[in-house]
């Protein structure tokens, strides 16, 4: 007797979103197992549009158990899936954009509300991951890089690592805290150059962080139109790659100007 192996180890955690409608076992589509299945309660969640502002939606939601065999020439290789299907679908969506509907499929438990949307909450999360991985690939160039051997590009990847996170960061507390002290993110001597280069800050007015971080956005070409996106990873990576060179420079004139002084 064979026996059967799972499709995928028993500690590997599945999260995914189904962009479309798969057939289930051997007849009915997906949808179809939540024919007689009612929402188990409701969920609020905000968001920003594709113009960067600031949208609300109320989604039911709603779980069933789907099981999923094998391909017919697999099925004696391979165990049955048994899945989690959550679906999410905006109850009164406004007129100018389409309403929200998420499809999750899951090997982790499921039996609850709360079990649902915490999976909502944790697939929400993809895009700040698409987000860090893009800065890694087009800021760091991590594809790019030529070392030789396995320990030098583990460290290349590393300190490319924590770069990439600091850029994701700093975009997200701009957008998430625009009031927060400037100091959380600038030196002293990056704020006095920031101020000099693009003085808009008034005489007395409280600093914040939101100027500064639009300051090194524009160094990067984003260009700060009243009705545009929030400046994403890209140009505050531009941005900061800039002011790194133009700090140092401004640095060296101050110390030129102290020893002719």
């Amino acid at each position: 007797m064979t026996n059967r192996q799972a499709p995928w180890p028993s500690h590997q955690i599945t999260l995914t979103r189904s962009p479309r409608r798969e057939r289930r076992r051997d007849g009915p589509a997906k949808g179809s197992c939540f024919n007689s299945v009612s929402a188990c309660g409701t969920h609020q969640i905000s968001f920003r549009d594709a113009s960067g502002r600031d949208q609300g939606a109320l989604l039911s939601v709603t779980f069933a158990t789907m099981t999923v065999r094998p391909p017919i020439g697999k099925q004696k290789r391979y165990e049955r899936l048994r899945l989690q299907i959550i679906h999410a679908r905006e109850t009164d969506p406004p007129a100018d954009r389409p309403p929200l509907f998420w499809k999750l499929i899951t090997n982790l438990n499921v039996a609850t509300h709360d079990d649902a949307v915490r999976m909502l909450d944790w697939y929400a999360r993809r895009w700040s991951i698409e987000t860090f991985f893009k800065t890694l690939k087009t800021g760091c160039r991590i594809e790019e890089v030529r070392l030789t051997t396995a320990d030098r590009l583990a460290n290349y990847i590393a300190l490319c690592c924590v770069l990439a996170w600091r850029i994701h960061w700093m975009t997200m507390l701009r957008r998430g805290h625009p009031e927060a002290p400037p100091g959380a993110v600038f030196t002293d001597l990056e704020l006095e150059f920031l101020e000099r280069l693009m003085p808009t800050t008034k005489a007395g007015a409280a600093r914040s962080l939101d100027p500064y971080m639009i300051r090194v956005a524009r160094l990067g070409g984003y260009l700060a139109r009243s009705r545009g996106p929030p400046p994403g990873a890209t140009v505050m990576w531009r941005g900061f790659g800039r002011l790194a060179d133009l700090v140092e420079g401004y640095a060296a004139g101050k110390d030129r100007q102290t020893a002719c002084g």
